[in-house]
This record gives C-alpha cells, structure tokens and sequence, in this order.
C-alpha cells in the first residue's frame, strides 16, 4: 500500500488489534524503508520480518540483498516476497524471485503479494485471467523452497481471485481498518501507520502485523530452525 493510500484508509478508522489474542507480532519492509539497523528493529518485540525482494519479471527492489542478508543476523524469522503481476507469465516471475531469493536466506515461506495496481483498479482482470498467471507462479515456487507460499493479498483481490482457485493456500491479509474475522486467515497486515526505531528512508512509517495463533504455532507451522 502506498503512502497515500494508507494515509486515506486510516483517515476514518483504524484497526485495534488485541494483543493477547495476537502474541506473535512482525513487520514488512521495501526499499521505501531504506537503510534498516536490523538489530535494532529486531529488539522491538516483533518475531517476524516479510522482505520484498521481486516484482514481475524482471524487478528487483534495490534493498532486497542487504536486507535479506542483515535481517538473517538476527533473531527474527524471515521470508521474502514477490508482488505479482498482471502483465507477465508466471513461470518468468517465478524465476526472477528465485534467481534473488536463495533457499537459505529465509525460513518462512515465500509471499506473493496480489493486489491491484495502476489501471487494474479500473480495469481488473478476470478470474481465469489471474489464475492462468498466479498457479504457475505458486506452483514453481513450491516446486523449489519445498513448502506451499503464501498469498498476501487485499479483501477485494481476495474475493475475486483467491477464496475459490487457491483456497487451500495460507493468506496473509491486509486490512488496515478492522479485523477480518470473516476469513481465514494466517496473518494480518493491520496497520501501515508503525512508528518503529531503527530505519531511515522515504517512508517513516512501516506496515506492522500478526500471526493467528501462539509463538508455537508459528514456530510448528511458518518457521524453520535457523
């Protein structure tokens, strides 16, 4: 979410998250964030860090090695992401991500992150248009880290492309206005507006979240020993 859109959406409500209920607390970053002292940030009782690494077929976002290889100091458990496009096969965005993104730099799952952009706010693709797409971008990924990636993705995206073809997938939810208790979900981005030490970039917010469920239930199901 950019900037703009999250000052916009947070301007009439703002999530509450219950943090008993939601223990295991994490973040993610992109070169919006710029130079991030990981040790720092990682000392913030956060548990988790989604880092974005690839859009489309060719982009690489330009803090994705650093923050990969500063963040795997650290304590936290770590996983990358890829933000989807619309515009190119899913086998060439499969390979840009796995070209960036090596097997042992992250012990979560891989993140896809499916939203719209540009004119597919107006102009959104079908259905089948974004499964043709998306099942073989999922699919490689799996093939290669070994586990099933994660769908991040926006209510709307959500019902329009994932509850039906890719179900059976864990979903990382945005909504930064209120809980989505009506779906399943594994995580929760629940705020853009994080007001957190330890970085300097064009953003002096960044986007916080939670896992549905208990440290050990991360730990048994997203987080492999480092």
């Amino acid at each position: 979410m950019t900037a703009a859109a999250c000052a916009a959406s947070v301007y009439f409500s703002k999530a509450v998250v219950n943090r008993d209920a939601y223990p295991v607390r994490g973040v993610d970053v992109s070169r919006y964030q710029g130079i991030i002292n990981w040790q720092q940030l990682a000392e913030q009782d956060i548990s988790f860090a989604f880092i974005k690494a690839t859009e489309g077929s060719s982009h690489v976002d330009e803090f994705a090695e650093d923050n990969l290889e500063m963040a795997s100091r650290t304590d936290l458990s770590i996983s990358a992401y890829h933000f989807f496009s619309f515009d190119s096969p899913g086998e060439t965005q499969a390979e840009n991500f796995i070209r960036t993104v090596s097997k042992d730099s992250i012990n979560m799952p891989p993140v896809i992150d499916i939203e719209y952009y540009g004119d597919k706010f107006r102009n959104k693709p079908t259905s089948d248009e974004c499964t043709e797409i998306l099942r073989p971008l999922l699919e490689r990924l799996e093939e290669y880290y070994g586990v099933k990636p994660l769908i991040y993705t926006t209510l709307s995206a959500y019902g329009r492309y994932i509850k039906d073809e890719f179900a059976d997938y864990p979903i990382w939810i945005r909504n930064v206005n209120f809980e989505p208790e009506f779906i399943k979900w594994d995580f929760w981005q629940y705020s853009c507006t994080g007001e957190l030490r330890g970085f300097v970039g064009e953003e002096k917010y960044i986007d916080l979240n939670v896992f549905n469920g208990t440290e050990q239930e991360f730990r048994e199901r997203f987080a492999k020993e480092k």
